[in-house]
């Protein structure tokens, strides 16, 4: 029997949970901090790494004394993070700055300049996030930050992601260069790949831009998988958390990663991790190369395995704004959705208030609602951009399947299924296929399973997630309703396609332009 403590990073929360070899689940206690927007720049999201650790304190020590253990009898501790959440840092391993958030899309030119020069240099890791870099990622966040800190820049020794900058601040690492970092992480965001030589060379990234010269020597050091201990924890954080010294501390990772497996994800299955927004997380025995899929990267899920990534970069977020112009909450405002049928709102509604993540990797998109009528209630469009997150997450999977991903099984897990059994049915329904949803909430679960190996208890993830992961409730497509839903998913992708390519359709123009507009004039420039 062992005890451990999983740490789940989210957008607005930290979730410690203390797990139990044996009795599974001891006790979860969360800590909220602040995430810090501006009404003036929709882009911008950041979050402070000091506030994260605080919170991080306060969360361990509540549950550790929730679960009624000493906190000396943790056998190790593991962590995951959001992502890409990028923080510059000094030659001490102390924040030049806040985190860019994984939601900030501020760096959205300079991921465009990074796409164009590495299309014209014949760049192979292009190719391996699917054909275009987002804003959402490493190499675009740094620039922009090294482009809008000149006074900063001298000082940066590094950048790092949230989960590897956690792990080394616990474990008491002041050199930038003696921090391990995650596979999964530098694998998906930052275009590392081992069989290509690692990170991008550095004439390429002088290329880009020549604020750029010398970074990829910044951030050299240990990659490594999340089977990999990455330090043991500190005395100085011992004391904080309530735990003891020395214990260790494995690679850190991804939250829809290690919510992926905390779910369950075996090989050729897929997880859509629903909350704020949808990572749509898979694991496969091989490496196929998908158009628009923003990662396929060896070890970053299973260490073992081949691990994809794709996404939808709103989807709670989406239900909440709905919500709030409507004067309610999403709770109350889903009340009588369980009696709409498919296609009674006559709305096709594209979910991308935050941009597109996967498989067009265009930020420069907004939400659209076809088909108002008068008589259209704020109800209508939630139970519409719930089916249209669905229709979005089909185009997702249809393209992986069109490129050889096999796909066995579908899991929903995150925050929101285990919360709304219409969403899931309404999966089931539009994706045409069962859809597998756990019993009870994984969220940090993949933390514990990591937890586990790190602390030796359990020998691979497979024996692990036997023992820890909950069971899962099967909902089914009614035929029925799924030969509607096929109908309005062809309308669906032409809307998806013309509206969301601006090189191919005028109707792509429309909203590039109308955010380009609101942006001059939000910032009192000539339009």
């Amino acid at each position: 029997m062992a005890i451990i403590a999983g740490v789940d990073f989210g957008t607005l929360n930290v979730r410690v949970s203390i797990v139990d070899s044996v009795r599974g689940l001891l006790a979860s206690a969360i800590a909220e901090y602040p995430l810090h927007r501006r009404r003036e720049d929709p882009e911008y999201a950041t979050q402070s790494h000091a506030d994260h650790m605080n919170a991080l304190a306060h969360a361990a020590r509540a549950a550790v004394q929730k679960a009624g253990v000493p906190g000396g009898q943790i056998e190790a501790i593991a962590l995951d993070t959001t992502g890409s959440s990028v923080v510059p840092v000094d030659k001490n391993l102390q924040p030049l700055d806040d985190y860019y958030l994984w939601c900030d899309h501020r760096a959205k030119s300079e991921a465009a300049e990074i796409t164009a020069v590495a299309h014209r240099a014949r760049l192979p890791a292009i190719e391996w996030c699917g054909g275009v870099y987002s804003s959402e990622w490493g190499f675009a966040k740094l620039l922009h930050w090294l482009r809008h800190n000149p006074a900063k820049r001298e000082a940066c020794a590094s950048a790092f992601e949230h989960c590897d900058m956690v792990a080394a601040t616990l474990c008491g690492i002041t050199d930038p260069r003696a921090v391990k970092r995650s596979i999964c992480a530098m694998g998906h965001k930052w275009l590392w790949n081992a069989s290509l030589g690692g990170l991008p060379p550095e004439d390429f990234l002088v290329k880009v831009d020549p604020l750029l010269t010398g970074v990829r020597e910044k951030l050299a050091g240990t990659y490594a998988t999340s089977d990999q201990i990455a330090g043991n924890l500190s005395p100085h954080w011992a004391e904080k958390l309530g735990l003891r010294a020395g214990i260790p501390i494995p690679v850190g990772a991804f939250d829809a990663h290690w919510d992926a497996i905390g779910a369950g994800c075996r090989c050729e299955d897929v997880v859509n991790v629903i909350g704020t927004s949808t990572c749509i997380i898979g694991i496969t025995p091989s490496a196929n190369l998908v158009p628009g899929v923003c990662g396929v990267v060896a070890g970053s899920v299973h260490p073992k395995q081949t691990g994809i990534e794709a996404g939808l970069s709103a989807v709670g977020d989406i239900f909440n704004a709905i919500a709030t112009r409507a004067g309610t909450d999403v709770q109350t405002l889903s009340q009588g959705l369980d009696s709409y049928r498919a296609g009674q709102t006559g709305l096709l509604r594209m979910t991308w208030d935050n941009g597109d993540r996967t498989v067009l990797v265009n930020p420069n998109l907004r939400g659209i609602t076809l088909g108002w009528n008068l008589q259209t209630t704020a109800q209508d469009e939630l139970f519409a951009a719930l089916e249209g997150t669905a229709f979005h997450t089909r185009v997702i999977l249809d393209r992986m399947s069109e490129h050889g991903v096999i796909i066995r099984r579908v899991i929903n897990a995150g925050g929101i299924p285990q919360k709304n059994e219409i969403l899931n049915q309404v999966y089931a329904n539009i994706l045409g296929r069962p859809v597998l949803v756990p019993s009870s909430s994984v969220t940090s679960l993949g933390s514990a399973i990591f937890a586990f190996l790190a602390a030796g208890t359990f020998s691979t993830v497979e024996e692990a997630q036997d023992k820890i992961c909950p069971s899962h409730k099967i909902f089914q497509p009614d035929p029925a309703t799924q030969s509607i839903y096929n109908q309005l998913h062809s309308l669906y992708r032409q809307l998806y396609f013309a509206f969301g390519q601006p090189n191919n359709s005028p109707l792509g123009k429309i909203l590039p332009a109308l955010i380009h507009l609101s942006e001059s004039v939000n910032k009192g420039s000539m339009v």
